[in-house]
């Protein structure tokens, strides 16, 4: 985990979000990297897989969240 933190001014962020039904990227992996790296955002999908921004307008959530702020109420 030696990443230098790109946002050294903290001017920025990287959003991660997670399915936990993920099976291919493990959930356990990506809360452990945003533990790690103060500069993620981590946002956790109790009910995703892989693949949920492409089911039920998760994709308009997630956009809706990283231009206004607002986090999904499902999240």
């Amino acid at each position: 985990m030696n990443i230098t933190n790109p946002f050294s001014q903290n001017e920025g962020s990287v959003d991660i979000w997670q399915g936990y039904e993920d099976r291919l990227v493990l959930v356990e992996l990506q809360r452990y990297i945003s533990k790690k790296l103060p500069w993620i955002k981590y946002h956790e999908v109790p009910e995703g897989g892989h693949m949920f921004m492409l089911v039920d307008g998760w994709t308009d959530r997630i956009i809706k969240a990283l231009l206004v702020g607002e986090e999904p109420s499902d999240v």
